[in-house]
């Protein structure tokens, strides 16, 4: 079984940018969205898609399955995908012996920045980088599930520029 754990944050500022190593655009919908579990569709690019599976309601670790599907199998399940279709920039950037994710979003979300750090145990303590704001690990608003099933920019105006 496989575990996902991360912690989240807002990003602060732009000064991350200089250390980005990747830069990926995402679309994806969630297929089922409930309380406790999750089916979401995801395209990376052009040319890969997955179908992610995740299960349990702790903001810091959840069971999480995740499988390679065709873009167009992804293209078509996202016609079907429940509420708001996320778009965003994948960026990554590696800080003292971790990665982090940084996704800035598009569309709906233009312009929330949100940073994420996955941790092989949940112990791990990462040395947390200047740029970041404050954490929202626990916060279900910045989790990309009710950010695709609830429209939130009235509640998160305050986090997201004009």
């Amino acid at each position: 079984m496989a575990k996902e754990i991360e912690r989240k944050f807002l990003v602060a500022d732009e000064s991350w940018r200089d250390q980005t190593a990747s830069r990926t655009p995402f679309r994806q919908g969630y297929i089922v969205s409930l309380q406790d579990r999750s089916v979401r569709v995801r395209i990376k690019g052009d040319d890969s898609a997955t179908l992610t599976i995740k299960i349990g309601t702790n903001s810091l670790v959840r069971d999480e399955y995740e499988y390679d599907i065709p873009v167009a199998d992804a293209e078509e399940l996202l016609t079907t995908a429940t509420g708001i279709i996320i778009e965003k920039i994948r960026h990554t950037v590696e800080h003292q012996g971790f990665i982090w994710e940084i996704d800035v979003f598009d569309g709906l979300y233009k312009g929330l920045v949100v940073a994420e750090v996955e941790l092989k145990a949940e112990t791990d303590q990462p040395d947390l980088p200047t740029w970041l704001g404050p954490e929202v690990t626990g916060d279900p608003r910045f989790s990309n599930q009710h950010l695709a099933t609830d429209d939130l920019r009235a509640e998160l105006s305050h986090v997201i520029p004009d």
